[in-house]
């Protein structure tokens, strides 16, 4: 997987041009539907400062389009959000910031001392494809949940999509999100009340003075550690595959991979920020509405950045405009993609067979896709090699 680039590949990446043009702003927000749902929970459910949040995401997602040059998405750790939003009566906003440290220390040892390249080296192709074509099924079952919400602009959407997929001049994204907004805000005009325009610069507070040693307990066991194999799955292992499928110029690494994961965690938790990862999903999202380079994260996270130090008064009214049938639309076809993109192109049993187990059981826990994908993968090979030695006796 690319783990050591040569230094001619380096330096095309360094020169390789950040594109800030009609699609790179209309893919830049593509993301929206995994991104916002996780946000508002933090914020709503468990009372987190949006603040900290936006600027934690806003200063990655920068950093990540110029390092990477290509649309490297970051992401809500969705088992994390998943964990501290069903527990959030006994998960403090401590904990979520110390498993953001916890994690960001964890993915820097990993990445740095060559585990992570070495448990990547482990991992069978069958099993990456089977957890990417999961977590693409997953997506889609997701949004088809979200589009429930409201069926008639979920079509509308779908539409939409499918008619502007190829206009250069009305950009479906684009034309997506700023339809969802003016029905969002139709639909509910009670969302204007309370929200505030003017510019008003608020800084984050430093979370860390606020820690307790029991915020780390939880954070690590509860919140942190049953992250990781999610994440080497999907967000260290899957990304590595997905950019370099998609923009093999700029083929990035695992080892490179996890170290950016390891210090945006360590620097948006310093600042009350969430989890965070590269999901393979966004990486399809942005590529989905026509990204082709770094522009995409690079403008959504300079929005961010801006949203949070300037117009911290708007964040509730922007979080919660765009109906959640409007998002799961983008989420059903990122998933889509996602899929097709990583099907398996052969009628080769035991390669069919260890992706298809891979995904079903990815379905339900992407660490035990994993799992079941290395397993299936060497039962398949020995299989193929007992046979062998049949027929030659």
């Amino acid at each position: 997987m690319n783990e050591e680039l040569p230094q001619a590949v380096q330096a095309d990446m360094a020169r390789a041009p950040l594109r800030f043009d009609r699609a790179e702003w209309a893919a830049a927000l593509a993301d929206l539907g995994t991104f916002i749902p996780y946000v508002v929970a933090y914020v709503s459910v468990l009372g987190m400062d949006p603040v900290g949040i936006l600027l934690a995401f806003g200063l990655a997602l920068v950093a990540c389009g110029l390092l990477y040059r290509t649309p490297l998405p970051v992401q809500p750790m969705k088992a994390v959000g998943a964990v501290a939003l069903a527990q959030a009566a006994t998960i403090s906003v401590g904990a979520i910031v110390a498993a953001s440290l916890v994690t960001g220390v964890l993915w820097l040892l990993l990445g740095l001392s060559g585990a992570a390249s070495r448990l990547a080296r482990m991992i069978p192709r069958e099993a990456v494809l089977g957890v990417m074509l999961g977590l693409g099924i997953s997506f889609m079952l997701q949004g088809l949940r979200m589009m429930g919400s409201d069926w008639l602009a979920a079509v509308a959407a779908l539409a939409l999509a499918v008619i502007l997929r190829n206009s250069r001049l009305f950009p479906a994204m684009l034309v997506l999100l700023i339809g969802g907004l003016a029905y969002g805000v139709l639909r509910q005009p009670a969302l204007w009340e309370g929200a505030s325009f003017g510019l008003h610069l608020r800084l984050p507070a430093l979370a860390v003075m606020d820690l307790h040693w029991t915020d780390f307990v939880t954070g690590t066991l509860l919140l942190a550690l049953p992250q990781l194999p999610l994440t080497l799955g999907n967000a260290v292992i899957g990304v590595t595959e997905e950019n370099n499928r998609l923009f093999p110029d700029r083929a990035t690494s695992v080892r490179k991979v996890s170290v950016s994961t390891g210090v945006m965690n360590l620097a948006g938790g310093a600042i009350g920020g969430v989890p965070m990862c590269h999901g393979a999903g966004g990486m399809a999202a942005y590529a989905a509405f026509g990204a082709r380079s770094g522009g995409a994260p690079v403008i959504f996270g300079a929005t961010l950045v801006v949203l949070a130090l300037c117009f911290s008064g708007a964040i509730g009214f922007l979080l919660q405009a765009v109906p959640a049938a409007v998002l799961g639309a983008i989420l059903f076809l990122t998933g889509a993609r996602l899929a097709i993109g990583n099907a398996p192109r052969t009628r080769d049993w035991r390669v069919l067979l260890p992706v298809a187990l891979t995904a079903a059981a990815a379905l339900w826990n992407v660490g035990l896709g994993l799992v079941v994908g290395v397993a299936a993968h060497w039962i398949c090979r020995r299989s193929d090699t007992a046979e062998y030695f049949h027929k030659k006796e």
